[in-house]
């Protein structure tokens, strides 16, 4: 079990729940035209009404309340706020997070709220999108305006979820909206991810009037070599999947490395002079979403009856030769490998890497579920989570700061380019009737929250308070 003084809640994002996408003002984002174009998500799905959070946020809210639920992490859709990306304030978009954020602070419950969860405005990107320099302005624009409805609440501001999805699975290899397939644009969208996110955070400070912490969360990969391979392939992976984030944002520097890795690439001449430090601000923590490690060679390192897996595309511009491996051992319903010793690495290097408290801002996995007489008996997850709950509790004991854990998801939702056919969620959704049921992982975390209760001195657990 985890400390008593670790947040323990749950996460979502806007378009994998909300729904309501022609509703109220919202104008639409590149996750709307990309579903809605054939072949992009499995089964045709869009996140058009998804799990309806729009219109049943309260009921939800309940739910997480019943659960004992500490923290919420959800998302603000931009396009909601700001229809085109800019201009003129939707006010009733704002409204509904203006609401769910005083239900959460009426219910005890953090509200943790991320901006960027991959949904740009499709105006945006009519306009160039993040390969624009332009989106970074429009961007801290939106953050100012978040800060000035919610910053008198929000407990946690995040910037960008895992920026490496949104710049390289979407720009460079063609699997996530906006669907582009140019390694080049790839790096110029990550760079101004970076910007971006150095000019938002001075926003949220100067217009948030409560005490928020600030910070982004990464999916920073754990790279491991394969058997009998040299470190060059995790090198190579550690500099474009996390030092293309790691160095702007904390060091105020790419690696040199990773310019000569993608010198064929890109000459990077859209870094201007100063970009780099800009993207340097202080935070408070760092947000971590972990789900498995990646195990990787150079190609002639390994053995022929060991094959070598990836994801169409080249996510990884300047390394796609970069050879994957699975791991032996069970996996999830994504075929990830399953690896809660890896949990424990990560906090344990990125504590000692950047001195920073940590906050594991997404942790779960998809398992073959299945409603039978009104409940979900979702063993597996339960395994998962104990055996992360676990990791993470070493990692404590380590040395690490650990602030908070949240578990994805609340609710099985659109999941991306896989639409409704992978469930991640701690309650279950009826896609065409929207009852949810929890499962039985659902009363696991309400459990282990419940006992951290009990061992504040016997006291009851101190509810969020605003401010």
């Amino acid at each position: 079990m985890l400390p008593p003084d670790v947040l323990l809640g749950t996460a979502t994002a806007a378009y994998q729940v909300e729904g309501a996408a022609a509703e109220d003002g919202r104008g639409p984002s590149i996750w709307d035209t990309f579903s809605h174009a054939p072949g992009r998500v499995l089964n045709g799905d869009t996140g058009d009404v998804a799990c309806d959070h729009y219109h049943r946020w309260e009921a939800d809210l309940d739910l997480m309340a019943e659960l004992g639920v500490q923290a919420y992490r959800f998302s603000i859709s931009w396009s909601r706020v700001l229809p085109t990306g800019r201009g003129a304030v939707n006010p009733r978009g704002l409204e509904f997070y203006d609401r769910l954020v005083d239900g959460l602070v009426a219910r005890g419950i953090a509200p943790i709220a991320t901006l960027y969860h991959w949904d740009l405005p499709q105006a945006l990107e009519d306009a160039g999108g993040w390969t624009s320099r332009d989106t970074a302005y429009r961007f801290a624009e939106f953050a100012g305006v978040a800060a000035g409805a919610l910053g008198d609440r929000v407990h946690t501001w995040l910037t960008l979820n895992e920026p490496w999805c949104a710049a390289f699975l979407g720009y460079a290899a063609d699997v996530h909206a906006p669907g582009r397939d140019d390694p080049a644009a790839g790096l110029a969208a990550a760079h101004h991810m970076n910007l971006g996110h150095g000019l938002a955070v001075p926003e949220l400070r100067r217009l948030s009037t409560g005490s928020p912490d600030v910070s982004a969360t990464l999916n920073v990969h754990l790279v491991k070599p394969a058997p009998g391979a040299s470190t060059e392939a995790v090198d190579r992976i550690d500099r474009v999947g996390n030092q293309v984030w790691l160095g702007p944002m904390l060091r105020g520097a790419y690696p040199a490395e990773l310019f000569a890795d993608t010198a064929a690439v890109t000459d990077w001449a859209f870094v201007h002079d100063g970009d780099e430090r800009q993207a340097r601000q202080p935070l408070d923590l760092l947000g971590l979403n972990y789900y498995l490690p990646m195990v990787v060679r150079m190609p002639g390192e390994g053995p022929a009856d060991s094959p070598a897996h990836g994801i169409a595309g080249n996510p990884w511009p300047g390394s796609g030769h970069v050879e994957f491996i699975q791991p032996d051992g069970p996996t999830t319903a994504m075929g990830w490998a399953i690896d809660p010793d890896g949990l424990e690495e990560l906090l344990v290097k990125m504590h000692a890497d950047t001195g920073l408290p940590l906050m594991i801002t997404e942790n779960g996995a998809a398992f073959r579920d299945e409603l039978v007489d009104g409940r979900v008996a979702d063993g597996e997850r339960i395994a998962f989570l104990e055996a992360h709950f676990a990791a993470a509790s070493r990692a404590i004991e380590r040395g690490v700061d650990l602030r908070g854990y949240l578990v994805w998801s609340l609710l099985d939702n659109f999941e991306w380019a896989f639409g409704y056919d992978r469930r991640f969620g701690i309650v279950h959704v009826d896609y065409e009737t929207q009852v949810r049921t929890p499962k039985d992982s659902a009363r696991w975390l309400a459990g282990q929250i419940a006992a951290g209760r009990e061992q504040r001195s016997g006291a009851d657990r101190t509810p969020f308070v605003a401010g």
